[in-house]
């Protein structure tokens, strides 16, 4: 078995549709960049209200990545 070393970075991913699209939305675009990603932890989620009604989801991240050779 190899060991791996892994990189931590902090991502935050927005959305006007729901908590799911801002996680996706702030993934897709690490992967356009980063390779080797494998996981993530939701470390934070918030929004703002526009007359009674959420407006946008704001969704902070930890992403790990395996580091190359």
């Amino acid at each position: 078995m190899k060991n791996h070393v892994y990189k931590i970075i902090e991502l935050t991913g927005t959305s006007t549709t729901s908590i799911e699209d801002a996680v996706d939305t702030a993934i897709e675009r690490a992967h356009k960049t980063l390779k080797h990603l494998g996981w993530f932890q939701v470390i934070e989620t918030r929004g703002s209200i526009d007359k009674g009604k959420v407006q946008h989801w704001q969704v902070t991240l930890k992403v790990g990545f395996t580091l190359e050779g």
